[in-house]
């Protein structure tokens, strides 16, 4: 397999982590809740897809973890083969991704911490599942199609018979919150009688999110046709987006994103393969929006830093600076505008601190 030069910069994938964690901020300015208070219909409904489906389901907001972790698979084999052409061995690289899986847990649970006020070893935060399935996926980058395809594989039907089968009295009910495999495993490693209902175990199923980024981040370097690459995430995407979604209607597996569930993961990744390809045709291969591009860009270039920023408390900070003079200056409004306004206020003054860092070629990078 031949692969392009890793300086050829695919701007569809910075596109990608960028608009995620633009989303993100979007939540931390507090916008999406203020949009699901409105009187009005279409905008109560747009701020319910902006938030997490209560249980069985999959509103627009589910897609987004798996998005930035899918992306993060994506950037693997290009980070991978720009530092090769540094002149590091591949040990040097080895070592500097078990740090990095390593910081990635130091900061989610350090965010657990934060808000907790005492020690809590949950794997439910990007940053803490992400550094299980970077580090899997990153083991395993080098390995045949199938090696991975099927190892990806393999762990949704493990942990599916999982759920299924747990012989724990009182947790055996797979699809039920609280009273399944997952509720057990954060209960125990919590050591408290009813955790949270986001399961700890979704760093297993999840994985295959970063294993698949990994794949296709291989097949956008191939030296083959755009069109072909194309394709081949268009029918990828598409098989996984219906696989999963029959799963669902079959009543075989419901799509539940707190628990990461095979059809989850299955039609989640289907839409990440098919906004990956939509954006690498609309910008690397039609070369248009590229101007636009930049705007989400620059927040990907300090994805780490923005989130750890609104996480502990900066998206907080910002309004209570901002919001006082929004109010003043529009106060004729209402207070319901001024409440949107000053959310907007907020997400925009993320995305400066973002641009001033990226102005001053400032990276915060592990």
């Amino acid at each position: 397999m031949q692969l392009n030069s890793p300086s050829t910069r695919i701007l569809s994938v910075d596109f990608f982590r960028g608009i995620t964690m633009f989303l993100l901020a979007g939540e931390a300015s507090g916008l999406y809740e203020h949009l699901r208070e409105s009187d009005w219909v279409l905008i109560k409904g747009l701020g319910q897809r902006l938030d997490h489906h209560e249980w069985h389901g999959l509103y627009f907001w589910d897609l987004i973890q798996p998005f930035f972790m899918f992306i993060v698979g994506v950037s693997i084999p290009f980070a991978v083969a720009n530092r090769q052409k540094a002149g590091e061995s591949i040990k040097t690289i080895t070592q500097h991704a078990f740090k990095r899986a390593g910081l990635l847990l130091f900061f989610g649970w350090g965010l657990y911490f934060v808000n907790a006020g005492h020690l809590v070893f949950r794997f439910q935060n990007v940053l803490a599942q992400l550094s299980v399935t970077y580090l899997v996926a990153f083991l395993i980058r080098d390995k045949s199609f199938k090696f991975q395809m099927g190892f990806s594989l393999i762990l949704l039907l493990l942990i599916d018979l999982a759920y299924r089968y747990f012989p724990v009295d009182g947790f055996n009910h797979p699809w039920v919150p609280y009273e399944n495999l997952g509720a057990w495993f954060n209960n125990t490693i919590e050591g408290v009688e009813k955790a949270s209902i986001w399961s700890s175990l979704n760093a297993v199923s999840t994985t295959a999110h970063t294993i698949w980024g990994v794949l296709c981040g291989k097949l956008l370097m191939q030296e083959k046709p755009a069109l072909e690459k194309i394709q081949s995430l268009v029918l990828a995407g598409v098989f996984c987006m219906l696989f999963g979604y029959s799963l669902d209607l079959l009543n075989i597996t419901p799509i539940i994103k707190k628990i990461a569930t095979s059809s989850f993961v299955f039609a989640s990744g289907g839409w990440a393969i098919l906004v990956l390809s939509f954006s690498y045709w609309l910008i690397d291969v039609q070369h248009q929006f590229t101007k636009g591009a930049k705007f989400f860009i620059i927040v990907g270039s300090n994805s780490l830093f923005i989130y750890l920023f609104f996480n502990i408390g900066g998206a907080e900070l910002l309004q209570h600076i901002l919001e006082p003079f929004v109010k003043l200056l529009f106060a004729w409004s209402g207070e319901y505008s001024a409440k949107i306004l000053t959310s907007c206020s907020v997400w925009l003054a993320m995305w400066g601190i973002c641009y001033w860092l990226y102005q001053k070629k400032l990276f915060f990078k592990f």
